[in-house]
């Protein structure tokens, strides 16, 4: 239970303002089908957090495993520093926008995750929790937390949302579950 409620608010948290939220914005403005994209996001979500938590799973038996706790921990701590970092919004017009909402928003949204800082945070908990099943349905649960309502209510919403406090309180959780790592491994 741990890993799923972790993997949720981490995403969740990691997830206000990136590039994943603002383009969930933009499929939003762009198409009426508001559900089609949700459903694009599950997918793309369930697929790439699915292998980033097993990568996670398999990095734990390729470092020493007195190394472990420091690589996954001083990693989170990395990972909370870049949230600071905002994200740019860099999409533009796309031939897979003419796929209609769900193609276009599975193929966005999985091109936009790969190396983005909730897949890295996926592949971490997956390290730290040494579980692909229930980081991946955590995680998930974070980027819809995160990205759903955006995809309905979404001006509304990142007009209301202070981007940098959100950024800051991720930063803090990522530092915090950093050191625990280190000092209390997960096992």
């Amino acid at each position: 239970m741990e890993a799923v409620l972790t993997s949720i608010s981490t995403v969740a948290l990691a997830e206000m303002g990136d590039k994943t939220q603002l383009l969930a914005l933009f499929l939003a403005a762009r198409f009426s089908s508001k559900f089609q994209i949700v459903l694009g996001i599950v997918a793309a979500t369930i697929i790439n957090h699915l292998i980033s938590a097993w990568i996670g799973v398999q990095i734990t038996h390729w470092i020493p495993g007195t190394w472990v706790n420091w690589v996954i921990g001083a990693s989170f701590i990395v990972v909370g520093l870049w949230i600071l970092i905002p994200d740019k919004d860099d999409s533009e017009e796309s031939k897979f926008l003419k796929s209609g909402a769900f193609f276009a928003t599975f193929i966005l949204f999985f091109i936009a995750e790969v190396g983005d800082k909730t897949q890295i945070a996926t592949v971490l908990l997956g390290a730290n929790y040494h579980s692909v099943l229930w980081v991946t349905v955590g995680s998930t649960i974070g980027m819809l937390i995160a990205n759903v309502p955006v995809v309905y209510a979404g001006q509304w919403l990142m007009q209301r949302i202070d981007p940098k406090k959100t950024r800051i309180a991720a930063c803090v959780l990522f530092v915090l579950m950093g050191i625990a790592a280190i000092l209390y491994p997960a096992v």
